[in-house]
């Protein structure tokens, strides 16, 4: 464990730097494109050309949470935090959702403003020039943004990019309107500003929904569970690895536990190299950081236990729901038997699956008392 957290904060130097990096080139592109945009709208009365002003102001202030957030997210581990402040990430990439949220809000009431006392524009080339200037600038920073931020997984430089991508959009209606007026005298200012606070809007709530999903803890991809889980298996003592669960504390700091089936007849000491060389190798492997490895007994020298294991195993698997039977364990003097069985929350009613199972366990070897959990389904 120590081994790995000297790891990750070996690492974490760069790709903070990266981050800032990035943050700062978005800070500068977008002051500019304010002012340039300000300016420009101002002078011609557009206000759409403000609103994508304003909007640039929000996306600079977006990267400066961003280096902020980053900052903290990399201090160090302490007696108060010991898994570090990584999280801190998650918390600044809600509030550049909150940011963009807000400025779609404000935009929207200004446009709506102005669709009830408009003011006629006053475009020329030079304002044409600003604004598609402006959509090619967007679409380089947004791309440049958000494939940085998908590369170190950083959430908040997502956010960024995307937001910058919308804007690329927002600016060429933008361009479409100064072109209708110019060219037909159709002036639709205000509606386009309704639409471009729509937008902004949709994308705030949508990037606030994905950053609440990381902090309460989302389903993580199938491809890492596989990834780690293999990693687990590859073990020559381990027959199964069952029960991974995975905790993000920021982002390439996951730490987990998983459970392992191995046989009964491993010594205490057999296992504490096993587990020990496990954690070392996921990490290796993965990046994750397994603080505990819990142990499933198989038996291994009783053909009744073997034989009662693939009854049952056959016997519940033929219900449709069921997606896991693991961890079995039978105790033939005792009269014992316990398993878990991971039943598909898509089910509509999973107790009652789990009641069936329960029975059919009985009916088939009624001297035996069962202890069935009903596990999490995180596969």
């Amino acid at each position: 464990m120590a081994e790995a957290n000297n790891a990750s904060q070996t690492n974490a130097p760069s790709r903070d730097k990266v981050i800032i990096r990035t943050s700062f080139i978005g800070i500068g592109a977008n002051l500019l494109l304010a002012a340039f945009k300000a300016v420009v709208g101002l002078l011609s009365h557009s206000i759409a050309i403000v609103l994508d002003a304003v909007n640039n102001l929000s996306d600079a202030l977006s990267s400066v949470i961003t280096i902020v957030g980053t900052k903290l997210a990399g201090r160090r581990p302490d007696k108060k935090h010991p898994l570090g402040y990584g999280r801190i990430e998650f918390l600044s990439a809600m509030i550049v959702a909150a940011i963009v949220l807000y400025a779609g809000i404000a935009s929207g009431v200004e446009s709506l403003k102005k669709l009830f006392a408009p003011e006629t524009p006053d475009y020329d080339i030079a304002t044409l020039i600003v604004v598609g200037a402006a959509v090619a600038v967007k679409i380089l920073l947004g791309r440049y943004v958000k494939g940085v931020g998908e590369k170190v997984g950083s959430a908040a430089l997502v956010a960024s990019g995307s937001d910058a991508s919308f804007d690329a959009i927002l600016s060429v209606a933008t361009l479409f309107c100064a072109v209708l007026f110019m060219v037909w005298g159709i002036q639709l200012e205000a509606v386009v500003g309704v639409v471009i606070s729509i937008v902004i809007i949709k994308a705030g709530v949508e990037m606030l929904a994905e950053t609440l999903d990381e902090i309460l803890g989302k389903r993580l991809d199938a491809e890492t569970i596989a990834t780690v889980r293999d990693a687990v298996c590859e073990d020559p003592d381990v027959h199964g690895a069952y029960d991974l669960i995975l905790h993000s504390y920021g982002p390439e700091k996951l730490v987990g536990s998983v459970h392992v089936e191995v046989a009964d007849t491993m010594t205490a000491d057999a296992i504490d190299l096993m587990e020990r060389r496990i954690a070392r190798h996921v990490y290796e492997k993965c990046g994750v950081m397994l603080t505990g490895i819990g142990i499933y007994s198989m038996n291994t020298t009783s053909d009744e236990v073997r034989t009662m294991r693939t009854r049952l195993t056959e016997l519940i698997m033929a219900h449709e729901g069921v997606l896991q039977m693991h961890g079995f364990h039978a105790d033939t003097e005792a009269k014992t038997a316990t398993f878990d069985v991971i039943i598909d929350y898509a089910l509509a009613d999973r107790d009652s699956l789990y009641a069936h199972i329960s029975q059919d366990a009985r009916e088939a070897y009624p001297d035996y008392t069962f202890h069935i959990t009903l596990d999490i389904d995180l596969l």
